[in-house]
C-alpha cells in the first residue's frame, strides 16, 4: 500500500461485508417478490423486520470497525482530525439511534 493509498476500517472484512449486503439485497429483492405476488401484509411486514434488523446489525459492525480503525488512529495522531473523526462517530451514532 503506498502512502497516498488509505484503507478503511472496514477494509479486512470487506468480502464478508460485500457478501452480507448481498444476502440483504436478496431479502429486499424477495420483499418486492411478495408484494408483487400480492402476499400477506403481516408476512411482508415480518420480512421488513428481518431486512431492517439486519441492516442495524450491518451498520452496528462497520460503526466498530470504523471505531476500532479511524478513530483510533487519528486520536493517536491527536489534533484537529481526531475531534474530527469523533464528531464523525458521534454524528454516525445519532443516525443510527434516530432510524
Amino acid at each position: 500500500m503506498s502512502e497516498t493509498e488509505t484503507h478503511h476500517g472496514y477494509h479486512d472484512q470487506k468480502s464478508s461485508h460485500l457478501k452480507r449486503l448481498r444476502r440483504i439485497e436478496g431479502q429486499v429483492r424477495g420483499l418486492q417478490r411478495m408484494v408483487e405476488e400480492d402476499k400477506y401484509c403481516i408476512d411482508i411486514l415480518t420480512q421488513v423486520s428481518a431486512a431492517t434488523k439486519a441492516l442495524q446489525s450491518f451498520s452496528l459492525e462497520l460503526l466498530e470497525e470504523h471505531l476500532e480503525h479511524c478513530v483510533v488512529d487519528a486520536a493517536r495522531k491527536g489534533g484537529p482530525e481526531a475531534q474530527e473523526k469523533v464528531r464523525e462517530a458521534s454524528d454516525a451514532i445519532a443516525r443510527l439511534v434516530r432510524s
